[in-house]
């Protein structure tokens, strides 16, 4: 925990309000994002029990399982849940742009994409296993399920893994971007409770953050929000309703479990959409709807479903691309946002001051070689721990790059070396100006190329070799659930 989330939280409980910890909104929401509340059978890891989904606040769908430990039914339910999720998720393939890039071919992306949101990280979790439970099934052979029940679990494969991939905005857990933007009064296991995260966040009339979070810890006022039931729910309810055979009953019972996460998931998306979205998001989005594009594009193809491990090539490439990802959302976040970039103000990564003189025809270099390089003076009040060299960036010029000349007294001076226009004299305004307000930082979103790996047919023995190519086997479909 950073020290201004710490100070946050000791404020939120003087206060007995949550504070904010950011400026604008770090996430996408789309225009009709899909709220994804499942549940899961207790004892059973991957086993559905019900699941409430939808686009409208007012018109949510509720699928039951009747008796989850009955095959044939829990795969009913699935082809359920297929037939109302993928026509969502396909609903965004028919338009489309052409991206041109330098030194690749050009490709399509989807203009839009579809979005899964969860109350939280267990619940995306609980979304993985089910993906695993059903993208290896086969509509022939042993064990056959409805055609749509395999692909089903390819895009939930897909939307779990999405998950993961920082500063990605396809699968979102409520309880992670809410505490991304407010630092309530209590721990961060406490947060993982959606109702007392949201009681502090947004307390009801006449109550405080407090108040309302114990009043979430009571299941008969505000049952868990999944994927696990409430064991005191399991035994006086559920299971003498199960015992019933009565589809009717097993559904009312599931509904009343259900409904109260559905309103807090609304609730949660109306406090983040009230907030300005960062200047990054945009680019964020574009990079998962090509994400997006690609996997549609291989659905499209045939190609077999995810593997159930990365070779060793594969897993060392995923996480390349994470590491770089989680480097350039923390940079990001820091540039669009004041309160994130005051934390690296406070290690003296960064220091934000006003601008006390400039020299903007500052050269260096003779003849040829002679560069334009001004000079600006700051005063700052801030620890500046960066040495002398240091490549600087600003959030208010991006694309410009400093560096760091001398420190002295508060006094700090740089000298910009990029983001000045071609000319002999720098563009205007690309100079900050006796009396500017200007912030600058050591953290860059520098462009990083991938690691240079080996071809998949290249892995090394010392890391199994390269990998037998997937064929599908009647063992996949005697896949346990548990």
């Amino acid at each position: 925990m950073s020290i201004l989330t710490s100070l946050a939280r000791l404020r939120a409980i003087k206060e007995g309000v949550a504070q904010p910890i950011a400026t604008v909104r770090h996430c996408h929401l789309g225009r009709r994002p899909m709220v994804f509340v499942p549940l899961r059978l207790s004892g059973e890891a991957a086993a559905p029990l019900a699941v409430m989904l939808g686009t409208d606040r007012d018109a949510p769908e509720l699928l039951v399982v009747a008796q989850p430990r009955n095959r044939d039914l829990r795969f009913a339910f699935t082809a359920e849940l297929a037939r109302v999720l993928l026509p969502y998720v396909e609903s965004f393939l028919g338009q489309s742009e052409t991206v041109e890039k330098k030194n690749a071919d050009p490709y399509q992306r989807a203009l839009d994409a579809p979005q899964l949101l969860l109350p939280n990280p267990s619940g995306v979790a609980f979304t993985r296993l089910l993906g695993r439970s059903t993208r290896f099934r086969r509509p022939d052979g042993p064990y056959p399920v409805p055609a749509e029940v395999p692909l089903l679990g390819r895009w939930l494969t897909y939307f779990a893994e999405r998950a993961a991939h920082p500063g990605s905005s396809l699968t979102l857990a409520a309880t992670e971007e809410l505490g991304r933007h407010w630092a309530s009064g209590q721990s961060g296991l406490e947060d993982a409770n959606l109702a007392a995260l949201l009681g502090w966040i947004s307390p009801p009339p006449g109550r405080t953050g407090p108040q309302a979070a114990q009043e979430a810890e009571d299941p008969l006022i505000w049952p868990p929000a999944g994927p696990a039931t409430d064991p005191g729910f399991d035994a006086e309810v559920l299971a003498p309703a199960i015992e019933s055979g009565t589809v009717e009953r097993v559904t009312e019972a599931l509904r009343t479990q259900l409904a109260p996460t559905w309103r807090l998931m609304w609730q949660a998306v109306d406090l983040l959409r009230a907030l300005p979205e960062g200047a990054s998001v945009a680019t964020r989005w574009e990079s998962d709807r090509g994400s997006f594009s690609m996997m549609a594009e291989q659905v499209a193809e045939g190609a077999p479903p995810q593997a159930r491990r990365d070779g060793a090539v594969a897993a060392a490439s995923r996480l390349s691309r994470m590491e770089r990802a989680q480097a350039a959302f923390e940079v990001q976040r820091a540039y669009d946002d004041p309160l994130v970039m005051a934390e690296y103000r406070l290690t003296g990564e960064a220091f934000a001051g006003e601008v006390i003189e400039t020299d903007p025809e500052h050269t260096e270099g003779e003849g040829r070689s002679r560069k334009l390089r001004p000079v600006v003076l700051v005063k700052t009040d801030d620890p500046v721990r960066l040495p002398p060299g240091a490549t600087l960036g600003t959030p208010d010029r991006r694309g410009q790059a400093a560096q760091l000349v001398d420190v002295s007294d508060g006094l700090v001076t740089l000298k910009i070396t990029k983001g000045m226009g071609r000319g002999r004299t720098p563009a205007p305004g690309s100079v900050p100006e006796p009396g500017e307000r200007v912030c600058y930082t050591s953290l860059t979103d520098d462009f990083q190329g991938s690691a240079a790996l080996p071809d998949r047919d290249a892995t090394p023995w010392t890391h199994g070799g390269p990998p037998q190519e997937y064929v599908a086997n009647d063992e996949d479909a005697q896949e346990e659930w548990a």
